[in-house]
């Protein structure tokens, strides 16, 4: 991945390399408020701009969060608010940090020889919460590497159903369920590199947004682009194109209120992510040609696959019970000195703003309802 930015830009890179230690210790606020206001023009490229995306935009979470939860910034200064949102404007993605930020920016291998796994990846930048940032960040990279094989065979299927191909399309179903399968087992290890103590107490806030924020009730002001404040949603794997196309694919459909964020988090993807999860909408119905041939293989492998799903989703169920739900709980019954308050106004709720168990439990039971009945 680009890890470095053209020597104009080097006043955000000093900053971001020192993210965690300046906002620990209250400097990053003094920090950006003496940093010049850079031109844009001068990044080269798609990746520069992606890279500049990062960096000011963790910058900004920083900048936002540095004092708590209880003493939000609510003015992001010129010099940072002013570049955020050009570059936002040249990527088609929202001035605040997202997915594709945090996760498909955020990662380079330390040897590129050796295969992608943990212990070879690093992040380039960070903000407080130590090793189990890096945890999160990196499992949540392997996780999306994971799906890789799954968004392929979702081309490879609707290849299959357009030239009628009833092999091509088994083989296709096959692969994404083991893709799916994979994504859960690699879930998993959130468990062994993630305290959730430390996910709960320090990184959540630097994940949340300024809408449907009760810290943050009127949104943030960007000084020198809008007089009146602007809202936008906090980081959520709501956000991660694959479980949209996955569920477009197989014919997945939502409760209205789950559907309506949804697809408010479409808004904050690249708009290539967006615009294949439309496409695979807009394609044909994998559901209506395996219902019209009567296949019972094909059957068989649909409901592997939505089967597969389900299980995906009520495992990120038990995880974010662990991460969200039980460490609010001890939180609460302890207030360590080293530690921020953690976030009150958020407790029952996700980073992206949703009351986030009863959203992920209707989320699977609707996939579970896509099974399809077997004939005898």
């Amino acid at each position: 991945m680009q890890k470095e930015l053209p020597d104009h830009f080097r006043p955000w890179m000093e900053i971001a390399n020192e993210l965690p230690h300046l906002i620990e210790s209250h400097q990053l606020q003094a920090r950006v408020n003496k940093m010049p206001l850079l031109n844009c023009r001068f990044l080269r490229g798609y990746r520069e701009q992606r890279l500049a995306h990062l960096v000011l935009s963790v910058m900004a979470m920083g900048y936002v969060w540095q004092r708590g939860e209880n003493q939000p910034e609510e003015v992001l200064p010129r010099n940072l608010a002013i570049p955020l949102v050009e570059v936002s404007r040249s990527l088609g993605l929202p001035p605040i940090l997202v997915h594709s930020d945090l996760v498909l920016t955020n990662w380079t291998p330390r040897n590129p020889e050796r295969p992608l796994e943990i212990g070879n990846l690093d992040i380039i930048v960070s903000f407080p919460g130590g090793e189990s940032l890096r945890g999160f960040i990196l499992v949540t990279v392997l996780v999306e590497k994971a799906a890789v094989p799954g968004i392929k065979a979702l081309v490879q299927a609707v290849n299959a159903i357009l030239q009628r191909s009833q092999n091509s399309l088994l083989q296709a179903l096959q692969r994404l369920k083991l893709s799916i399968q994979d994504i859960t087992r690699t879930l998993g290890q959130m468990h062994d590199y993630v305290d959730p103590d430390i996910f709960y107490a320090v990184i959540r806030i630097f994940l949340s947004g300024w809408k449907d924020n009760p810290a943050m009730p009127v949104g943030l002001i960007y000084e020198g682009v809008s007089t009146e404040p602007l809202e936008y949603s906090g980081g959520s794997a709501a956000q991660s194109t694959v479980l949209h196309a996955f569920d477009e694919f197989l014919g997945v459909c939502h409760s209205k209120e789950s559907a309506d964020f949804l697809h408010r988090m479409r808004e904050y993807m690249p708009p290539s992510h967006k615009a294949f999860i439309e496409e695979i909408h807009s394609g044909p119905s994998l559901r209506d040609h395996i219902l019209s041939f009567g296949n019972g293989q094909l059957l068989t492998a649909y409901n592997q696959c939505v089967e597969a799903l389900a299980d995906l989703r009520s495992y990120h169920i038990t995880v974010v019970t662990k991460y969200l739900i039980i460490a609010a709980t001890k939180a609460k019954g302890r207030r360590p000195n080293h530690l921020p308050g953690p976030s009150q106004a958020l407790e029952e709720r996700g980073t992206g703003g949703t009351e986030v168990l009863s959203f992920l439990k209707s989320v699977r039971d609707k996939t579970l309802e896509a099974i399809l009945p077997q004939s005898d």
